[in-house]
Order: structure tokens, then C-alpha cells, then sequence
């Protein structure tokens, strides 16, 4: 066995001591079984012992036992093998586990009122706590199968209250093996709802075992297609059992591997569950399944929340899905996203009235058959019945009246709206109760029995009600399966967000919404998601539509203006031609940050970085070309310099624009080939929400369009920085010095929050860039010349602006 991993050597081990603990049950029974016998050959009926078990009960013709987990806990006793050992002991009491026993309680009831089902029959029970305990629930077993023997009167014949006819339970896959095991020898029916281990299917080995739940034999990680994931499973049969299952269907069909097995234990052992967490986080496998009970989960997660190891997909099994203690703040950051396994939910008419309508019996207070209720009593108003322990009372305790309100108490005894395995548990009652029917609707010299012969009332036994119990006579929605014992379907598929369900299934299989759906909060069916992209409509997008629909404004105002005056001296001055080329890309330059508002398409986001990058290179190239002119204009006026000025003539300045602009067409049109922006349908940061972006593509083509952009602004802000103690005539060095230091400083701020900001907030950020920095522009360059022509015409004269230089 050197070939095998840790954790399949401790599965092979920990099935075969399972197996080893069955052989001693087994062994024990039949020495007990012996003793008794040898006890009634002597004409006397003697006891080996008592069981004393949380109990609830009713008398009737025939009896169903049932096992349920109405405590979380048990204290066994230390046995010292020199006094009599005390009898266990339980605490921490389930409110879900004593609603699943009412729920079989109300089930006999509705089905005692049903005239056409056990007709001139009453079915009567007996429910015992099993305190998630395997020797407590074997104990009740056979006190179930046996006859409880608490009410053995001893005289010369043992007079009692007879067998039960069918057992409900367990809820555990352990103890159902080791209580089928025996049961099964006497073929005494026993229907779990809960025990979902696909070795319960061996109909040789558990030929009276049937349940309400499918196995847990299902091709989970083909369905997803993960081909690489970690299991973590409880050291039990149910655990041991689904790593088998597991390994067995992946060797199998080849289409996957674990990347790692481990053995959850039911105790707080740090050290392992440090061990088990690293190998969780060393691992590259992200989906981590888990087959094991709750309280497994809860020593796990601590040590996951202690590690901080996020980013794992989790898959739950049904034993754990529906936790409400691992649904808390502290663990959704880690578990958050978890697809659980979930038992399928149910409608069942009625079962809160009768909820309302128990209450203690306090003529028989914490008598047999009455503890259950009264420890919910107890439980459930936080009082003590009489006689109260010691120092209750006087502690400040209350005690109870039997009269409390259950309607006034907060408690989840009483929701009913997701009812998961009390709907097995009302199904498997069901179950039992048709193959009563059909056994005692017999037809004399019709029987199934040898003879042809048929089953009585007074006759009945235990091994003849299971060949019915898969009956094709069950009515759709109560008869069980009609395949080895179980049925086929179902469990429902939960993807969890936030503690919440949100998915689900018909089937084996989880059935998922389309993308652009999600499962409404019935879950029955898939609704539209929502939608959000930087809208015209919402106020963002308003407020920026509006901003560059004023500043487009304004660029044409100013161009009228500049128009208007065009041969006044501040206009020549200033190079007009330039100025008019300035105020037009800038316009372009407004506009363009409209293609980044509204729903995005193919054509917005192919042409929305294009059109920013090409008019933002021409508004630049005109700035940088300009400055230029100004420095070499000033060279001119020198003695010598004139031969300057003929490499900025009109064609040269015309020239030197176009060829800087055509270099960031080409930029734009090898990347909208190489790696084009398209519409991107984004549910990264939200499940149940669409945010429309554009993808941009390829990150390289987008920072060499900003990057070439930057090259020529800071070449720009060199120049006109070095220019900017020019004389006073060629001033305008000064205003390009400052707007382009606005420009640089906007662009600069912009990528940083660009790359942290999610969703259409980029494109916000974006639009806000190009709008922050073409007002800077158009401020800065253009707003000291608009004050001079329109508020201080006297200014704009030949002589004043000529002479300026010579003004102190």
C-alpha cells in the first residue's frame, strides 16, 4: 500500500474498523438474544437492563418507531466494571431535530383521519433521541425492534407494549448501517431520511433499509467539469463511504483527480486541523469538497478564518448546506459563493397548527413517553418544570405552567417555509403506511405469502410490510422510489451569496440559469438580471453629458468670438490659424467623451478610444507646433536668427500636426486589428447583477496610445517652460506652461484611479479625465485673450500689445 496517499490509507483502515464494530454489535446482540432466552426457559421473564431514552409516544394498533437528533450532545459514563454503569446523558437540545419527530407525529395523525388509507386501523407511535450518538440510537433500535423493555411486567409472561411494524430513521448513515445491519437479519422495515451513503444501497446487506433521500452517488464533479479538486470528509461511514464513492467514480471514467484526501475528526484536534488547512493552501486545486457534519465544519472554519485562506470554491454536502451556525459575518467572507447540496424542500398543509397544538402533559411530568416535549417546554421558555433542580428558583429562574404562548416566542420550531427533511420524514410515514395498506387490503387466497395466504392485523409481522414499501399503488409526491429502495432524484442545487439560495434544480444534475438570468426568490424560475452601465439617465451620467455638452458649447462661443475679431491684434498675434485648429480639437475633444456614456456596443467601443486618442494628438500637436512658433519667432527678432522662422511657415506648421496625428492612427488602427475593444458583460463583482463595460482588448495598445499622448505633452510643457521668461509680446509661452502642467497633472492622477476603480466607474473616471483636462486646456489658453477682447477692447491694440514688453 506505499502507493496510497495518507488519507485513502486511513479510509481503507477506518472502513475496515467500521466493518469490525458492526461484527461486534452483531456479537453482542446474539449474546444478549442467548441470555434472554435462557432467562424465559427458566419460566421467569428477566431484564438484562433498562434503557432510559428521551422518548414521545401514542398508543394504536400498530406501532411506528422512529429515531430522531432532538440533543446535539451525549455524556456516556466511564465504566469501571465495579458498580453498575449510570445511563447516558444528553444536552444541547436540536429545536430542528424535535420538529422533524412532530413532523412523523402529525403525519400519523393526518393519516389516522384519512378514511381511505388504513381504514378501520390507528397507527400509533413511538420516537426516540438518539442524541447523535451511535450506542444511544443502536439502544433505541432495539428496544424498537424488541419491545420496550421499561414496561415489562415480571410475572410468569412477559406482558409489554408490542414491537413496532416500521422504523423512521436514522438520520446518520453510521448508525443506519449499524442499526440496518442487525434489523435486517428480522427484515423489519427501517425508511431514513437523512442517511444518504451509497453503501446503503447494497440491497444484500441492507435488505429492509430504504429512505427518502437519494445516495450520495452522483457525478458532482463531471457535472461542473472540475477535474481537480481537494475532498475533506468525516471520519465516519458517511464520510468514509463518499471518499470511496468518489475515488471509485473518478478512477472510473478518467475525467478527474483529487488532489488531495483528508479526514475531518468530530473533535477539536488543532494540530491536525492545522495540518489539514496547509494542505488546503499549498494546493492548486480551488475546489474543496466537504462531506461531513456541521460541527466538523465549525472546528474547520476556524482554523480557515485563523489562516485567512479565501478564494476557495467550496461544495457542501447535504449534511451541512443549510447550517444557519456557519451562516455568519465572520465566515461568509470564506465561504461566501459556497454551491451547496441541499435536500429537496416540501409543502406540508397543516403541520403549524399542529405545531401550536402541543403541549405538556403535567399529569405525567418527565414520565416515559412525555421527556421530549417537556425538554422543549423547557427549552424553548428558558423555565423548569416542578420539582425544579436545586437553587433554580432562587437563582432567579422561573418555572413552567404549561400554559406558555408558543406564539409569543420567537423561535424557528415554528417556520415552516423551507421544510427539507421534515418532508422526508413525512414522505418515509407515508411510505410505511401505504405498504400497511396494501399488506391488509390482502385478498383471501390472493396473498403474496406462501399459500397464497395473506397478513391480518392480529398477524402481522415486521418482514411483511417491505415488499410493499416500493409500492407502484403510492399516490405522486408520498410513495418513495421504485429503484433499489431509494428514489432517483432529488437534491436542490444552491449556489450561495451571502448566506443566501439562490438556484435550483430538478434533478440530479444542477440546472443553472442562462447568464443574463437569475433564479427569482422562490428559486422556481430564472429572472432577467440586472443591468448597469454609465447611463444618460442616471445622475452621473447626466451630470457628465451635460458637462461635455457645455464645454462643446463654449468651444464654438469662443470660436465666434475669435471669429469675429479675427483681425484684431491679439488674434494675429497668436498665431489664428493655430488658435482656430486648437479650439476645434478641443471641441472633438468634448465630444468624444460622449462615446463612453450609454449602453456599450461594438462600434462605442471600437471608436470611443480612437476618437479620445486622435483628438487629444491633434489638441497637443497644435499646443506643442505653437510653442514652437513662439520660441522661433522670438529667435527671429534677434540680430541673425531670422533664417528660423522658414521651418515654421504655414505648410511646415500644417505638416508637422498631420504626421504627429497620423502616428497615433496608426497606434489606433494596429490595435483595433491586433486586439479590438468589444462590449463586456462583467458579473465579476456582482451574482446577480450585469455590469455592461468595454473590454479594452490589449492592455499595450491602450498604454501606448496614453503614453504617446504623454510623450508630446511633456514635450510641450518642456518647451513653453523654457520659453516662459520670453518678453511680454510672446506671453502666451506662460499660458502653455500652465495648462499644460493642468493637462499633465489631471493624466497623471487619472491611471491610478482608472485601474482601481470597478466597472463603469472606470468609464466615469475616464470621461472625467478628458473633461478635467480640456477645460484646463481651454481656460487656460483661451480665457486671458476672451477677458481682453470682449472686456478690455482698449487693450487690443497694435500698439498696447507690441509694447507690452516695455511696461513695468
Amino acid at each position: 500500500m506505499t502507493w496510497l496517499s495518507k488519507g485513502e490509507k486511513q479510509i481503507i483502515v477506518m472502513s475496515s474498523l467500521v466493518q469490525a464494530n458492526l461484527l461486534l454489535f452483531l456479537l453482542l446482540y446474539c449474546y444478549f438474544s442467548f441470555t434472554a432466552a435462557s432467562s424465559l426457559s427458566s419460566s421467569s421473564c428477566q431484564s438484562l437492563g433498562q434503557f432510559y431514552l428521551n422518548s414521545m409516544q401514542k398508543s394504536g394498533d400498530l406501532i411506528l418507531g422512529g429515531l430522531f437528533e432532538v440533543h446535539f450532545f451525549s455524556v456516556l459514563p466511564n465504566l469501571s466494571f465495579t458498580s453498575e454503569p449510570q445511563q447516558p446523558t444528553c444536552h444541547g437540545f436540536d429545536v430542528l431535530g424535535f420538529r422533524q419527530a412532530q413532523t412523523m407525529a402529525f403525519a400519523i395523525d393526518e393519516i389516522n383521519r384519512n378514511p381511505n388509507l388504513l381504514p378501520n386501523v390507528t397507527l400509533g407511535f413511538t420516537l426516540y433521541d438518539n442524541c447523535v450518538e451511535l450506542g444511544i440510537g443502536f439502544r433505541a433500535a432495539l428496544s424498537l425492534a424488541s419491545g420496550q423493555e421499561e414496561q415489562i411486567v415480571l410475572h410468569n409472561t412477559c406482558v409489554g407494549n408490542p414491537p413496532v411494524i416500521g422504523i423512521v430513521g436514522d438520520s446518520s448513515s453510521t448508525r443506519s448501517i449499524a442499526i440496518s445491519t442487525v434489523l435486517g437479519l428480522y427484515s423489519v422495515p427501517m425508511v431514513s431520511y437523512f442517511a444518504t451513503c451509497s453503501c446503503l444501497s447494497d440491497r444484500k446487506k441492507y435488505p429492509s433499509f430504504f429512505r427518502t433521500i437519494p445516495s450520495d452517488a452522483f457525478q458532482i464533479l463531471k457535472h461542473f467539469d472540475w477535474t481537480w479538486a481537494g475532498l475533506l470528509v468525516s471520519d465516519d461511514d458517511y464520510g468514509l463511504y463518499a471518499a470511496r464513492s468518489f475515488q471509485s467514480e473518478l478512477s472510473q471514467s478518467g475525467e478527474g483527480c483529487l488532489a488531495f484526501i483528508e479526514i475531518l475528526s468530530l473533535h477539536k484536534e488543532t494540530d491536525e486541523l492545522r495540518r489539514i488547512v496547509n494542505v488546503m493552501k499549498k494546493s492548486t486545486a480551488q475546489v474543496v469538497i466537504v462531506f461531513a457534519h456541521e460541527s466538523h465544519m465549525i472546528h474547520l472554519m476556524e482554523e480557515v478564518v485563523r489562516q485567512n485562506v479565501t478564494d476557495l470554491q467550496w461544495l457542501a454536502s447535504e449534511a451541512w448546506t443549510a447550517a444557519v451556525v456557519l451562516q455568519t459575518p465572520q465566515l461568509m467572507p470564506y465561504l461566501g459563493g459556497t454551491l451547496g447540496i441541499a435536500i429537496r424542500r416540501g409543502e406540508i398543509p397543516g403541520l403549524r397548527e399542529f405545531l401550536l397544538q402541543i403541549r405538556p402533559d403535567l399529569h405525567h411530568n418527565n414520565s416515559y413517553g412525555n421527556s421530549m416535549v417537556h425538554q422543549f417546554w423547557e427549552f424553548t421558555f428558558q423555565c423548569r418544570f416542578e420539582p425544579a433542580p436545586a437553587g433554580w428558583v432562587e437563582g432567579g429562574g422561573t418555572l413552567c405552567t404549561g400554559q406558555e404562548d408558543l406564539e409569543n416566542v420567537n423561535t424557528e420550531f415554528l417556520d415552516i417555509s423551507d421544510l427539507r427533511p421534515e418532508y422526508n420524514v413525512y414522505k418515509a410515514v407515508y411510505a410505511l403506511a401505504y405498504s400497511l395498506d396494501d399488506v391488509l387490503r390482502c385478498k383471501p387466497g390472493r396473498g403474496p405469502f406462501r399459500g397464497n395466504s395473506c397478513a391480518t392485523l392480529q398477524t402481522l409481522e415486521p418482514w411483511q410490510p417491505p415488499r410493499s414499501v416500493c409500492s407502484e399503488n403510492c399516490p405522486p409526491g408520498t410513495h418513495m422510489v421504485r429503484r433499489k429502495g431509494e428514489p432517483k432524484c432529488c437534491f436542490d442545487c444552491i449556489p450561495c451569496s451571502e448566506g443566501k439560495i439562490n438556484n435550483k434544480s430538478n434533478s440530479l444534475e444542477c440546472t443553472s440559469c442562462p447568464d443574463d438570468f437569475w433564479s427569482n426568490q422562490q428559486r422556481d424560475h430564472c429572472v432577467p438580471k440586472k443591468t448597469e452601465f454609465l447611463s444618460y439617465h442616471e445622475p452621473l451620467g447626466f451630470c457628465l453629458t451635460t458637462t461635455s455638452l457645455l464645454g462643446t458649447i463654449i468651444c464654438a462661443v469662443v470660436i465666434g468670438i475669435f471669429f469675429y475679431h479675427r483681425r484684431t491684434p491679439i488674434v494675429l498675434a497668436n498665431n489664428s490659424e493655430l488658435s482656430f485648429q486648437l479650439l476645434l480639437s478641443l471641441k472633438l475633444c468634448f465630444l468624444c467623451s460622449l462615446l463612453f456614456i450609454g449602453r456599450p456596443r461594438m462600434w462605442t467601443c471600437q471608436l470611443r478610444h480612437a476618437a479620445f486618442g486622435i483628438s487629444f494628438v491633434l489638441c497637443v500637436s497644435c499646443i506643442l507646433v505653437k510653442t514652437m512658433v513662439v520660441l522661433a519667432v522670438f529667435k527671429a527678432s534677434k540680430p541673425g536668427g531670422g533664417a528660423s522662422l522658414k521651418w515654421f511657415g504655414a505648410m511646415q506648421q500644417r505638416g508637422t500636426i498631420l504626421f504627429l496625428t497620423c502616428i497615433q492612427a496608426v497606434i489606433c488602427t494596429t490595435w483595433l486589428v491586433s486586439a479590438s475593444p468589444t462590449p463586456h458583460k462583467n458579473t465579476q463583482y456582482h451574482n446577480d447583477k450585469i455590469i455592461y463595460e468595454c473590454s479594452i482588448g490589449s492592455s499595450v495598445g491602450f498604454g501606448v496610445l496614453l503614453g504617446y499622448i504623454g510623450i508630446l505633452a511633456f514635450l510641450s510643457f518642456l518647451i513653453a517652460f523654457l520659453a516662459r521668461n520670453l518678453p511680454d509680446s510672446f506671453n502666451e509661452a506662460k499660458l502653455i506652461t500652465f495648462s499644460m502642467l493642468i493637462f499633465c497633472a489631471v493624466w497623471v492622477a487619472f491611471v491610478p484611479a482608472y485601474i482601481s476603480s470597478p466597472g463603469n466607474h472606470a468609464d466615469a473616471v475616464e470621461v472625467f479625465a478628458i473633461l478635467a483636462s480640456s477645460f484646463g486646456l481651454l481656460v487656460a489658453l483661451f480665457g486671458p485673450k476672451c477677458y481682453i477682447i470682449l472686456l478690455r477692447p482698449e487693450m487690443n491694440t497694435k500698439k498696447v500689445i507690441m509694447g507690452r514688453g516695455t511696461k513695468s
